[in-house]
């Protein structure tokens, strides 16, 4: 995302979620958690709007995303989505789905990486926010459902078609898309969904630990990393080889592939300054 802005300032306040950013990590937390974090349409749309605050915010080199209280997140809130949306005409719900595809994109455009710290529930919504994370981060009560077919929706919503198999298979997505059932850590770990599993309630001090060593890390490095990632899912070999070419030539020229070079010369640890 462009780093330039307009006329708009940073938002100072964000109602429906809880933001925190200190030395480099930002740390997103989903806050009702007398709703198991149920997200609404103000949740959605603060998601969406604060990933791209971020991402213009060249001090944010990683960022956590989490859940107050029992679980990580139950899905949209079926009192104040699911009721509201059987009021709605097509071109509304056009523009609610398409909000809500738009945090995917959020998260897999964003420069930075985003690590899901998840503990008990993922359903729904919250799962395909995890999905979309680069890193998911669990602990032994994490489960996670991507329950739309349950309440009469397609399995692929927000995303969840596209980079499901990607990151589990085609069989264990077509499983997990058309029946809806809980997947459990021991399980999720086996197929790939989970990144890390932690003892149990470490999740979200694991996912800070993570995000530090990112935060300190190559940043730019990492950003043309996750760009590659998502770009070249759905290119030929001889498209992603001359990607892969024109992005290292770029890094190359930078300024961390020279401060490697000099701080292995002198002995010492590299001092990354991402550029």
């Amino acid at each position: 995302m462009s780093p330039f802005t307009g006329s708009a300032t940073r938002t100072p306040d964000w109602r429906h979620l809880r933001l925190t950013v200190d030395e480099g990590v930002a740390t997103v937390t989903l806050a009702r958690p007398d709703k198991l974090n149920a997200l609404t349409f103000g949740a959605y749309a603060d998601l969406r709007d604060l990933l791209a605050e971020l991402s213009r915010d060249k001090s944010v080199r990683a960022l956590v995303l989490g859940g107050e209280g029992r679980g990580f997140c139950s899905g949209g809130d079926v009192d104040e989505i699911i009721g509201a949306t059987l009021a709605m005409d097509t071109a509304q719900l056009l523009d609610f789905n398409r909000m809500t595809g738009q945090v995917v994109r959020a998260i897999r455009e964003c420069p930075f990486p985003v690590i899901a710290a998840v503990h008990g529930v993922a359903a729904g919504a919250g799962a395909v926010l995890a999905l979309a994370s680069d890193f998911r981060v669990a602990d032994p009560s994490a489960r996670f459902s991507f329950l739309f077919t349950r309440v009469g929706l397609s399995g692929g919503d927000m995303g969840a078609a596209y980079l499901l198999p990607r990151v589990v298979g085609l069989g264990h997505a077509t499983r997990l898309l058309m029946l809806g059932e809980p997947v459990r850590a021991p399980e999720a770990e086996r197929i790939g969904l989970i990144s890390e599993l932690t003892d149990e309630g470490g999740a979200a001090e694991a996912a800070q630990t993570l995000a530090r060593r990112l935060a300190d890390g190559p940043a730019l490095a990492y950003a043309q990393t996750k760009a590659l990632l998502t770009s070249e899912l759905d290119m030929p070999l001889a498209a992603s080889i001359e990607l892969d070419a024109s992005t290292q030539a770029l890094l190359m020229n930078g300024e961390d592939y020279a401060e490697f070079h000099a701080a292995f010369t002198e002995k010492r640890p590299p001092k990354w300054q991402g550029r």
